[in-house]
């Protein structure tokens, strides 16, 4: 896989964040690995994010948009999808649709299942404090991710 970028300092505002999260986590029970942790629920939220920026760069407009009503191709739901991860495990995902069938996933492409390195990936570049964006960024120039900011 290739470097993620230099490596930065955390500002205190986003090791605060993160402090935060892993207490919480830790307050409720949550382990940070496993089956059912933390690292695998940050995995899912930054993979169906991805997705969804993706739709949203396809169609030409973000969910709920004004300018996306009475259009020709709109979204249509979503689909349900188990894909294996490295560190994680299996995640269960929810893929958007669009009406036209046109939509191609580039992040989780179709018939995939496996993500090798994904969540190592993930935990990474939260660790490091990157926006969203940076991040859509990162996985289109890695997995050459079409993902809008």
């Amino acid at each position: 896989m290739p470097d993620a970028g230099p490596e930065r300092e955390l500002t205190p505002a986003e090791l605060a964040v993160i402090k935060q999260m892993v207490l919480q986590a830790k307050d409720a029970g949550v382990a940070l690995t496993g089956p059912d942790g933390l690292l695998k629920a940050l995995t899912k939220t930054v993979i169906e994010t991805a997705l969804d920026e993706e739709l949203s760069e396809h169609l030409g407009y973000d969910k709920h948009a004004v300018e996306g009503r009475n259009r020709g191709n709109s979204r249509n739901g979503t689909r349900t999808k188990t894909v294996l991860t490295d560190n994680c495990g299996p995640v269960q995902i929810t893929v958007p649709r669009d009406r036209d069938g046109t939509f191609e996933p580039q992040l989780v492409k179709k018939r995939q299942r496996r993500l090798s390195d994904l969540d190592e990936l993930v935990l990474s570049l939260y660790a490091k404090g990157l926006t969203t964006g940076e991040i859509s960024a990162h996985l289109a120039e890695v997995y050459g991710a079409s993902v809008s900011k």
